[in-house]
């Protein structure tokens, strides 16, 4: 193992990397990241929550026309507000929650079509 220092946005951090020979790394399968899962509807395109938290305003109803990046509703999520924006152009066909509504993970806000 070597140690390095690295320094992003003024913060040091101290890491250490692993060295592998070339038969190693062309014998190790390489660790691929765990995808999002992706909501399928046959609705329209599904617009799911990217983390825990409270809806705090919706900015959108039903058959309200969105363009690609229109701010959908606003997701309160540890003590910040995360904007939730529109995948694509499109119809909203459903919103699934209201104001005050407490979400999770992968809960479905709305639908576009």
């Amino acid at each position: 193992m070597k140690k390095y220092k690295v320094t992003v946005n003024g913060t040091a951090y101290e890491i250490e990397l692993e060295e592998i020979n070339a038969t190693q790394a062309k014998t190790e399968p390489a660790k691929e990241p765990e995808a999002t899962p992706v909501k399928l509807s046959t609705d329209g395109e599904t617009v799911a929550s990217p983390m825990p938290g409270n809806i705090l305003s919706l900015n959108v109803s039903v058959g309200a026309t969105v363009k690609k990046g229109d701010v959908l509703m606003i997701l309160e999520a540890m003590k910040m507000e995360n904007e939730i924006m529109a995948p694509c152009d499109g119809t909203v066909k459903s919103v699934k929650v209201t104001k005050g509504t407490s979400v999770e993970t992968g809960t479905v806000l709305c639908v576009i079509a």
